[in-house]
Order: C-alpha cells, then sequence, then structure tokens
C-alpha cells in the first residue's frame, strides 16, 4: 500500500467520504443543530441526520482557508486514487462543540485537533495523518495541539488516578457499545438532544500513544495536549527535502532504465555488451 498526505483545499472538498464530507458535529453549535433537528421533524422529515450538513462543513472549510489557513489533511491511496483518511484542526474559537465538553476549554494557545478518520483497513494512515498535522502546525510556529479523546473501553486507554472508584468503573467501560457512549454523552453533556458523532472523535488510547498527555481528566472525554518544541522544525524541513530528493532519484532512474539501449547500437560501440544502470 502506497499512500501520500497533501493538504485539504475546496478543490479536493468533493473527493472526501460521504461521512467526513457532511458531517459537522464539529462545525455546528449543538443549539443550533438541535433546533435545526426540530424543525426537520416537526415538518415530516424521517431521513434528517443528525449533525449532517454538506453545505455547512464546506463554508467552515472555505471560511478557515481564507482567514486561518490550512485546516485539514488529506491521505490518497496511489493505487485507486481515494481518499482513505482525513485530519482535521482549528482555532478553539472557530470549533463550536469545543466549548461543550466537561473538560472544555481548550487552551488559548493550542489548536484543537478535531479528528482524524480512517476509512477500514486503513487504521495505519490515522499516524501518518497526525504526523503531517504536526508538521504544518510546527512550520506555522504552533506552541500545542490539544484534543478531546473519547474512551471507548477502560483498559489502558486513559490514566484513571483522579477519577474516584475508578477501578470498577475501567472494567464495566470495556463493555459499552457506540450506543451506549451516546446515551451517557446525553447525560454527561447535559443534552438530552446531543448526539455524540463517535466516529468523528479521536480514541483515548491513540492520544495516548502518541505521545499526548492528559490536561483534564475525564471517565469518558479526557482532554490531552502535546506540546510542539520550535526546534523540532528543522526535522520536519530536513525530512521534507530528503523525501523529495528520494522522489526525484526514482523519477531520474526510471526514465534512465527506459532510454537505455544496446551498447552496439550506434557507432563507436563495441558489440556485444550492453549499457545497464542500476
Amino acid at each position: 500500500m502506497s499512500v501520500s498526505v497533501t493538504r485539504l483545499d475546496l478543490g479536493s472538498f468533493g473527493s472526501l467520504p460521504q461521512h467526513t464530507r457532511k458531517c459537522v458535529f464539529w462545525e455546528v453549535e449543538p443549539a443550533t443543530e438541535s433546533s435545526r433537528a426540530a424543525g426537520m421533524t416537526s415538518a415530516g422529515r424521517t431521513d434528517f441526520e443528525p449533525y449532517e450538513s454538506e453545505f455547512d462543513k464546506e463554508a467552515w472549510i472555505s471560511g478557515l482557508l481564507l482567514e486561518w489557513g490550512a485546516c485539514g489533511q488529506v491521505a490518497i491511496e496511489s493505487g485507486t486514487n481515494s481518499v482513505v483518511g482525513t485530519a482535521f484542526y482549528a482555532p478553539p474559537n472557530r470549533v463550536p462543540r469545543s466549548q461543550h465538553f466537561p473538560t472544555s476549554p481548550v487552551s488559548h494557545d493550542a489548536v484543537l485537533l478535531t479528528s482524524i478518520r480512517t476509512e477500514p483497513g486503513y487504521d495505519e494512515v490515522a499516524t501518518i495523518l497526525l504526523d503531517a498535522v504536526l508538521g504544518d502546525l510546527i512550520r506555522r510556529g504552533v506552541r500545542a495541539v490539544e484534543s478531546f479523546g473519547l474512551v471507548r473501553n477502560g483498559t489502558g486507554a486513559v490514566p484513571f488516578e483522579s477519577v474516584e472508584g475508578s477501578g470498577g468503573l475501567a472494567d464495566e467501560l470495556e463493555l459499552w457499545s457506540d450506543e451506549a457512549i451516546v446515551e451517557v454523552a446525553r447525560e454527561i453533556l447535559d443534552d438530552p438532544q446531543s448526539n455524540l458523532c463517535t466516529s468523528c472523535m479521536n480514541d483515548a488510547s491513540f492520544l495516548k500513544d502518541s505521545g499526548f498527555d492528559v490536561v483534564s481528566s475525564h471517565q469518558r472525554f479526557p482532554r490531552f495536549r502535546l506540546e510542539l518544541d520550535e526546534g523540532l522544525g528543522w526535522k520536519f524541513e530536513v525530512e521534507s527535502a530528503l523525501q523529495k530528493l528520494v522522489v526525484m532519484a526514482q523519477i531520474d532512474l526510471a526514465g534512465r532504465q527506459q532510454t537505455a539501449v544496446p551498447v552496439g547500437a550506434g557507432p563507436h560501440r563495441s558489440a556485444g555488451a550492453v549499457l545497464r544502470c542500476q
């Protein structure tokens, strides 16, 4: 499998997977979304999906690209040229949902990593996307990245030392399904209309394994933080330059192999010898 990662722009918006293209769980104020859902229901719409608006998602991306810069990274599988993963990030004041967690608010000096989402069978792409996000933010001088984690199970997902009676709770969480998580979220977030999008939240275990530290503990929605060392900027620049050199070398090698001809085919060449390019 060969995967390349590139910054998201409006030109590639239409190629995003359907859920990623339409879900505005992070981008729309929950109160606004609840009102819209109620209006759709009263109008007799039964096909309305919570937090679904392709128009709002595209408008959110467009606004950030104009006012702040890149807010997404896209992983593309070279064989099929299809998008197999996405990552979104933005200043917390541009993410309405970030104000509605029990571990809110996000620190003023941090950019919020809202979600890293991969298609089935491409779980390993999540790490590649995270590296692309961190590289972009380091080059832009961002000090730290924060993210709300979702504890999907209790085994080693996130330290519970500060939570009273954590041992039993951790064991119980192992058995909870996404549907159960949504029900609990409605109570925790004090919103009976809440429709938590579990697929658009980052797993607490992934954030922990990626070097993030818990800065606000919670049984279900801990907030994580990763400090970005400005001195690491050179590393990403060097790696990028080396990657370009490798690609150029491969192109040059392929070109020379295509033009290689038997030595005896032209004048002043010895018969029987063949030019080979290694």
